[in-house]
C-alpha cells in the first residue's frame, strides 16, 4: 500500500489502492475511504466498484467524487467536504497520486483557512501546489 499522506488529522490522502490493500487500510484506523480517480483512468481490477466491495467488506464507507482538473466543481468539492465532516473517523482519499484529492481538500477548506497555511500543508505532505494561491485567496476572501 502506498504510504498516506496526512493532511488534517482527518484527513490523508494516496496514489491509487488496490482493494487487496483495503483491509491493512481498515487496520490503520481508517473508517471512509474517498475514490477521487475516475474509472477511465484504471484497468479492471481497479476500479471503484472493486475497491468499494472490498471496503465494504472491511467495514468501511466507500464514496466515489471522480475528478479531473476540468471537473473541479464547486460541487465536487463540496461533496468532497461533506464526505470528511461526515466520516465518523479518519478518511483515506485517493486518485493517481493524491495531487487531486488534495486540491479538492484545500478549495474546500479554502474559505475558512489561510492560503498560506493550505499550500504549507500540501507542501509537508509532499505536494508543491502554491500555483492554486490565487484561487484559494479569492475563496478565501469570499
Amino acid at each position: 500500500m502506498p504510504a498516506p499522506r496526512q493532511l488534517t488529522p482527518k484527513l490523508s490522502v494516496s496514489p491509487q489502492i488496490s482493494p487487496e490493500e483495503v483491509q491493512a487500510i481498515a487496520q490503520a484506523g481508517f473508517s471512509t475511504i474517498i475514490c477521487n480517480r475516475p474509472d477511465g483512468e484504471v484497468p479492471p481490477g481497479l476500479q471503484a466498484a472493486d475497491v468499494a466491495a472490498a471496503a465494504e467488506a472491511a467495514g468501511l464507507a466507500f464514496i466515489v467524487n471522480p475528478v479531473v482538473h476540468s471537473s473541479m466543481t464547486a460541487e465536487v468539492v463540496t461533496r468532497q467536504r461533506a464526505a470528511i465532516e461526515e466520516s465518523a473517523g479518519p478518511v483515506l482519499a485517493y486518485c493517481q497520486s493524491g495531487t487531486r484529492c488534495t486540491v479538492l481538500w484545500m478549495l474546500g477548506a479554502a474559505p475558512d483557512t489561510p492560503p498560506a497555511e493550505l499550500i504549507q500543508t500540501a507542501a509537508r505532505a509532499g505536494y508543491d501546489l502554491a500555483a492554486l494561491a490565487p484561487r484559494l485567496q479569492a475563496l478565501h476572501e469570499g
